[in-house]
């Protein structure tokens, strides 16, 4: 008997782990979606706010955070809210944010700070 209570709550956790990765694939990047995409995957997002979305994205780029939704016309920061889990950011990054330098541009080093002394 107690072996079976140990399968039965083994078969239970299995079952709640490939649950929970499911949901966390419906998360949709917002820099690369296309207004399908946005309308289907967030909530209160319908055609109209998904065109307004990926219009914003073309006009100024891509989004740097979730809380920047909140720009496009018709989007509040509740919506922001109620689609935090389902936001993804990434899109297009420059290339030396993947490890090669950007073209046409040197690293520069922050100048240091001078030390105040007492």
């Amino acid at each position: 008997m107690k072996s079976f209570s140990v399968l039965f709550q083994t078969l239970l956790l299995s079952m709640l782990l490939l649950a929970g990765s499911a949901f966390a694939a419906d998360r949709v990047d917002i820099n690369t979606a296309d207004a399908a995409q946005l309308e289907k995957s967030l909530v209160g997002i319908g055609p109209s706010k998904a065109e307004a979305i990926v219009a914003y994205r073309k006009a100024n780029g891509p989004f740097k955070s979730a809380d920047e939704l909140a720009l496009v016309k018709g989007i509040g920061l509740k919506t922001v809210e109620r689609n935090r889990d389902l936001i993804a950011i990434g899109g297009p990054r420059p290339a030396a944010v993947k490890g090669k330098p950007v073209p046409g541009k040197q690293a520069v080093a922050a100048p240091a700070k001078p030390v105040a002394r007492r």
